[in-house]
Order: C-alpha cells, then structure tokens, then sequence
C-alpha cells in the first residue's frame, strides 16, 4: 500500500455479475489476444477499447469529491458510476510494491514496500513485475471503495492508447491520489514501467467491474478470462 510524501515524477508519451460472471472456484481458460492492427498494440480478450470507452462518457458521480493525480495537482478526478462497474481517468504512476524482484526493490523504487494491500493465494505479496494489477484509494469522505462493490482481486479493464488490459485491485493507495497501477500493468501497455521517472501523464480509463474478482488473484489469465465476460456484459448492460 502506497503512502507517498512526494508525488511520482511521470513521463510524457507515450454486475453485478451473478449471472454472467463466472463462480469465483471456476479457472477458465483465458481467451486468446486478438490479433493486432497495424500499429495496434495490447487487446485481450474480444472487447474493444473503443467499444468500452463508447459506454464510458459524461460521468454519474459516486465520489463525495473529486481526486488529484499527484500530490502537487488540484483534484480534479471524480469516481463515476455505471450499470455493474465504476470507473475513473486519470494518469498512471507505476506501483512496485510487492515482492521483491529484479525490477521492483528499494534500490529501482525510492516509495518501495516490500507488501501490497491484498495477497496472493499463498499468503505472499502480490509481485508487481508479473501481474497487472490496479492501486485503488484507501477509503475516505470522499470515496468507499469496498462500500461500491470493489473488493481485492476485482476484475479491472485499463485502457491506454486504444489498448485493452485486464488486471485485478491489487493494492491500496493514499486517499486522495488516484492513477496507479502495476509495473506489469504499465509494461503491458508500452507504458515506461519504471517506477521513478516511468508512468503516463493522462489518458488511461480504469473501469473496475462490480462484485468480480480473480481467482487466484495473481492468475492473469483468470482475469483475462473473467474481463472478457464481464465487459461484454458491461456493453449490453449501458
């Protein structure tokens, strides 16, 4: 869990489910990436980045107040809700908290915990290098994230560049900064995961799917799996 004194310097650049969800035990196998476009990059699963960002306009707002992205911005990030999901756009500082590896230790990361919010299967921390995962404010006045539907391991389509990713809420963050996610996360999406000077300034959507979550949490593949259906579920339902 994140509880930064300093604001992450970023790079430029580049339902309720119950009946189309999957039973939590179920470990399906994960859909095939589509293939890619010319000049296309990430896609999992069969669900479009413009199909899901065409539900994702104007905002019914659930957050009490809005967020900042980093600590010396205003705030002006609202968490906004929709039929099964809530979601949120913002910028993305790289989260490298977790186990300790080759990318993501105290020396790469000068906000390094070695734990995250939420744990693998095993009991261990999550490993940010590996799994894509998404930071979500700790609760506060302004939001609740568990009083929304969203639990560790939900479900998460994060969507960059007319790129689709699905990770799960992997960790915890300060409570009035939003726009994070793992090194994996943004690795995945041509982001520069480094943890000091990587990240996006703008431009990524988080759409967090409402009472989901992996299992285990750290298999991406489940949460490709379960993504796919609970977007297209997403896209008949709004």
């Amino acid at each position: 869990m994140r509880r930064r004194t300093l604001a992450l310097a970023t790079a430029s650049g580049a339902a309720l489910l119950a009946a189309a969800a999957l039973p939590a035990t179920a470990q399906p196998a994960a859909p095939r990436a589509l293939p890619a476009a010319p000049g296309a990059g990430l896609q999992e699963g069969s669900v479009s980045a413009a199909d899901l960002l065409a539900k994702l306009k104007g905002c019914s707002q659930l957050s009490n107040g809005k967020y900042r992205t980093d600590e010396e911005t205003s705030a002006t990030v609202p968490v906004c809700g929709k039929n099964g999901a809530v979601f949120w756009k913002a910028d993305m500082d790289v989260d490298c908290d977790g186990q300790t590896t080759s990318k993501c230790n105290a020396d790469t990361d000068p906000w390094y915990q070695d734990d995250t919010a939420f744990r693998q299967s095993n009991g261990k921390p999550l490993n940010a290098e590996k799994l894509p995962y998404v930071v979500v404010p700790s609760s506060s006045g302004i939001w609740n994230y568990a009083s929304a539907g969203i639990k560790g391991g939900g479900v998460v389509a994060v969507i960059y560049n007319n790129q689709v990713e699905y990770a799960v809420v992997g960790d915890t963050g300060p409570d009035k900064i939003i726009g994070e996610a793992s090194y994996a996360a943004a690795k995945g999406l041509g982001i520069n995961p480094d943890p000091e000077n990587g990240g996006a300034d703008s431009g990524v959507t988080y759409v967090l799917f409402k009472n989901s979550k992996a299992s285990p949490i750290e298999s991406h593949a489940d949460a490709v799996s379960r993504g796919d259906a609970l977007a297209k579920k997403f896209l008949q339902d709004n």
